[in-house]
């Protein structure tokens, strides 16, 4: 149980550090969406796959690497690496235009609805404390972040959503996952390879392209800790805890993501803030102590 809640906090502070480093590199330097992405994801994939070379491959035996091979492709899925890349994808191009706050109501908003509509069909059910926990989680959430809400173009609007319920796809896909690390390594690998046609898209469809040094840094830092590490850590935690749970959680991140700010970017932290982060915080603690 103790385990499963430190791995728990660990992926939910690597979810709001990536959504950190999305932030500083998109908004404030002169990195392309695509060029982000794919850094992202090629980085993640390098790190998760040398991660589990450690774990699994000893004195690199072409035995042990078959082995891992088919690790890989026992836990890793097409669908997975799918449901990663157009997660990325879309979240990088949505980010770009359109406020930070509304960009965190509609792609949590969306999980949520994808993770627990699932859990409910499969048969999970929320007690009546539950519901209210949840409920006082998504006010809070509201309350953090209408204030900096704008309307969103529909294009933008559609793609978060679309990325929303990519991530929650991922998310579900990774409760069958019996190694974490290979899991989200092959998952990585998959979602690279359709890097390749983004970049044939982006060179034949004459798109601008912007490879900016600093937001390169902060693409390696979102690839390789934020988002390789912290997937694994994600995909670790997932099979010990329920759906509905997983979907609640997540609603942590963009509380999360609201002090690093504080404390990094120097954004204001007002009293709006604290109550918003105590409810949901407060929230999630009801859901969580009544899973089972």
């Amino acid at each position: 149980m103790f385990k499963s809640v430190l791995l728990v906090i660990a992926a939910m502070v690597a979810f709001a550090a990536n959504s950190l480093l999305c932030r500083m590199a998109l908004v404030n330097t002169n990195i392309d969406p695509s060029s982000f992405t794919i850094i992202r994801l090629l980085s993640g994939a390098v790190s998760l796959l040398v991660l589990s070379i450690v774990f699994y491959v000893s004195q690199s035996r072409s035995q042990e690497s078959e082995r891992l091979i088919a690790m890989m492709k026992q836990n890793a899925s097409v669908a997975g690496g799918i449901a990663l890349f157009v997660y990325a994808l879309c979240f990088s191009f949505a980010y770009i235009s359109m406020a930070t706050g509304t960009g965190a109501l509609l792609l949590f908003g969306t999980v949520q609805v994808t993770m627990i509509a699932v859990g409910l069909i499969k048969g999970e059910r929320f007690t009546l404390s539950q519901w209210l926990g949840f409920s006082f989680a998504i006010i809070g959430l509201v309350i953090l972040l209408l204030p900096s809400s704008s309307a969103p173009s529909m294009l933008s609007a559609i793609l978060m959503i679309l990325a929303g319920f990519a991530w929650g796809a991922y998310s579900l896909i990774g409760k069958s996952a019996m190694s974490p690390i290979v899991a989200s390594a092959g998952n990585f690998v998959i979602a690279s390879a359709l890097c390749v046609p983004l970049a044939a898209v982006v060179l034949l469809t004459g798109a601008k392209i912007n490879i900016d040094p600093t937001g390169s840094l902060y693409a390696l830092a979102s690839g390789m800790l934020a988002s390789g590490a912290g997937y694994a850590i994600w995909y670790a935690s997932l099979p010990s805890i329920k759906s509905t749970t997983a979907a609640t959680v997540q609603l942590s991140v963009p509380i999360i993501a609201t002090f690093m700010g504080w404390a990094i970017l120097k954004e204001s932290l007002n009293i709006t803030i604290i109550v918003a982060s105590l409810a949901t915080l407060g929230g999630i603690l009801l859901v969580i102590r009544q899973r089972n």
